[in-house]
């Protein structure tokens, strides 16, 4: 019977934007190993000091919205959420409850061979609280993220695994990092995630109480709560264990969940309006530019990519990870690379130049019209692919452009009356070995390619060389 109980998931997905002040105040929002050099007197609270609203994070938090098909607020206004934690200064967090920036969202994501649909409860803008540094004997807090600006996504109950999961997380990082409203990088924590799961039975009943699992960092962290947290549910089930509604934390070492405290609901934080922002009505005007700069999105030209350019869903899934390698593939094929001529280029040799020193392709040293000299070479077949990979190798290397390593010294040969006239005198010269090779010894064929190869140094096309060999062998 618990083989039969549905695994349900919602995700509530902090991520911190880019942004050169903080979200309520004009202190920096920046990250450092050290502790408290970007405080702000506005986000510690001091007596006398009053919140701004930034505006670049409301813009950012606009588009976010549109992106996940939301209803964008008429009005603009901020809470008070209250609850008193060594690492909230005010006593309260500013955050969005009455009113979110976006509401009743969804967005179609592919897992595997399906389709899945996310529902967007709401979107809203709030400030980070600061982070406390346990240790044996004392706890320290560090105010550098006090004020950080962050968008919380918050997801219905819909997922029905950690793939789902983890391919959601997976896409609106990328879509972050498309639309330079975050950098979204987990390593410094700019991702965060409250992870709520309970079990159902087949008629849509809830079997288990919810379970929040706190601000888990990291995606292989969160797929791994959710599988722990499952489990343990189900167990519970099976040993009649009471479960009850609570918040857990994530012990990375341990890759267990452990209890923290009785989960609260929304009424225990009493919000209400922040008296020192006052609501203010949104510019529809202002909204549709912010709409209008956004770009192509992730899976907007993965579709294009498969459909409209003939590429393979891995290579495509490659080149949209990163919206400036998509943008370098899109405009090769602008400036006439054939669509999968550029893309095995792109995956293959420069993304491996790439990941070699954690470079991006803006800064690499090939440009489009750089990797045609080499592409439009291989076309007319004055390089074999062996020879165009040693020209990119030593155009790299040296800081030249591909054209000055393509000469007619090293060109290709292509021409069937020279290949042919050396394959002629190659054979009879190795009369033996053509006798064993049509005796049933078809191993030797590499042979006679290689005597070829030998030959020219390697730039015989290799193709047309195969084909004739095969014809004056067989004669």
């Amino acid at each position: 019977m618990n083989k039969d109980l549905q695994l349900v998931v919602g995700i509530e997905m902090h991520c911190e934007l880019k942004s050169h002040a903080k979200a309520f105040s004009k202190g920096i929002n920046g990250f450092s190993d050290t502790a408290n050099v970007y405080v702000s007197p506005v986000d510690m609270a001091f007596p006398g000091t009053l919140p701004i609203v930034n505006k670049k994070c409301i813009a950012h938090a606009i588009k976010m919205a549109h992106i996940l098909n939301c209803k964008i607020a008429e009005v603009m206004q901020f809470d008070r959420k209250n609850y008193y934690y060594p690492d909230l200064p005010k006593g309260y967090q500013i955050t969005q409850c009455t009113n979110p920036v976006g509401v009743n969202g969804k967005l179609e994501i592919p897992v595997d061979d399906k389709t899945i649909e996310v529902l967007i409860h709401d979107i809203h803008l709030e400030e980070d609280s600061a982070s406390l540094d346990h240790f044996a004997k004392m706890t320290t807090i560090d105010y550098n993220r006090a004020g950080v600006p962050l968008l919380e996504i918050v997801t219905e109950p819909c997922f029905h695994s950690s793939k789902e999961v983890i391919a959601f997380l997976e896409y609106i990082r990328d879509c972050y990092r498309y639309t330079d409203i975050s950098d979204a990088d987990t390593k410094k924590g700019q991702i965060r995630c409250d992870v709520n799961i309970n079990l159902k039975n087949n008629l849509g009943e809830y079997v288990t109480p919810r379970v929040e699992i706190k601000n888990v960092n990291g995606f292989q962290n969160i797929e791994a709560a959710i599988k722990y947290e499952e489990e343990r549910q189900r167990n519970a089930l099976d040993t009649g264990e009471e479960l009850i509604q609570e918040t857990r934390r994530f012990d990375e070492d341990t890759n267990t969940t452990i209890r923290m405290r009785t989960k609260e609901d929304a009424i225990d934080y009493k919000y209400f309006l922040d008296p020192n922002i006052p609501p203010y009505k949104l510019d529809k005007s202002w909204i549709g530019e912010l709409i209008n700069e956004i770009p192509k999105l992730p899976l907007e030209r993965l579709k294009r990519y498969t459909s409209d350019l003939g590429l393979n869903e891995y290579d495509a899934s490659i080149l949209i990870k990163d919206r400036n390698i998509a943008d370098y593939f899109e405009k090769c094929v602008i400036i006439g690379i054939d669509s999968k001529m550029a893309a095995n280029w792109i995956t293959v040799n420069i993304v491996t130049e790439l990941n070699k020193d954690n470079s991006s392709i803006k800064d690499f040293f090939i440009t489009p019209e750089m990797l045609r000299q080499i592409t439009d070479a291989i076309k007319d077949k004055t390089l074999s692919n062996k020879q165009a990979k040693e020209v990119f190798s030593k155009a790299l290397e040296s800081k030249k452009e591909p054209k000055e390593f393509i000469s007619k010294e090293n060109a290709q040969i292509s021409d069937e009356l020279v290949l042919r006239t050396m394959i002629i005198d190659i054979i009879k010269n190795n009369e033996e070995q053509r006798i064993a090779y049509l005796n049933g010894r078809t191993n030797l064929f590499d042979y006679f390619v290689g005597q070829v190869m030998k030959q020219t140094k390697g730039k015989a096309n290799p193709v047309m060389t195969k084909q004739i060999l095969k014809e004056e062998l067989e004669k």
